[in-house]
């Protein structure tokens, strides 16, 4: 099996995580690649419904089998949130705005539960196929550790006594949301292409 999929994410490190996990026979493309230039709006408020807009704009764009994935983190004491809204939970894509209201709104709650979700959208040859990852884990009163991107420096996964940021990307990826979606992505593409 060789396949080219499109990845529809402009999202640097979401791309460096994909491309360190996917075997050969897959090849990624990035929406640079293929000169989409332009800002998939996610306007979903599902990680399913934002995932797919990704996937069926570039598809139905380009012609081209792609995925895309929506992933958050869902804090339990926070109602579920940030969730969908997690890349402009303080009202825009500054990640450490966004731990600071996450860490403000938990305050001394000793419920620190949370996990980490992604959802895939694969469009190939016009159906429509999705993955789930998920890690639990919870989140810790201050940040450590300087890798990774996000929400990594204040979520510890469970089992573990260090953050996703205190992690390098082989150790992340071994255990990390992203990482189980997309070996189910990747399972399914060897069984059926």
């Amino acid at each position: 099996m060789s396949i080219n999929l499109v990845f529809a994410s402009n999202n640097v490190h979401k791309v460096e995580e994909i491309k360190a996990l996917l075997p050969p026979s897959i090849q990624l493309l990035t929406l640079e690649d293929i000169g989409c230039t332009e800002e998939i709006a996610e306007t979903g408020t599902t990680f399913h419904e934002n995932a797919s807009l990704k996937s069926a704009y570039v598809f139905k764009k380009y012609d081209l089998n792609c995925f895309a994935d929506d992933s958050g983190l869902e804090v339990d004491a926070l109602g579920g949130e940030p969730g969908v809204y997690s890349a402009h939970y303080a009202g825009s894509r500054n990640f450490d705005e966004n731990i600071n209201l996450v860490l403000s709104k938990l305050g001394n709650n000793p419920n620190r539960s949370a996990r980490f979700k992604t959802i895939i959208s694969l469009q190939l040859n016009g159906n429509e196929y999705f993955f789930e990852g998920m890690v639990e884990g919870k989140i810790r009163t201050e940040r450590s550790g300087k890798n990774g991107f996000g929400y990594d420096p204040v979520f510890e996964p469970q089992g573990y006594s260090n953050t996703f940021a205190e992690m390098d990307l082989s150790e992340k990826s071994s255990i990390s949301h992203r990482a189980k979606a997309l070996a189910k992505l990747v399972d399914f593409l060897q069984a059926n292409v």
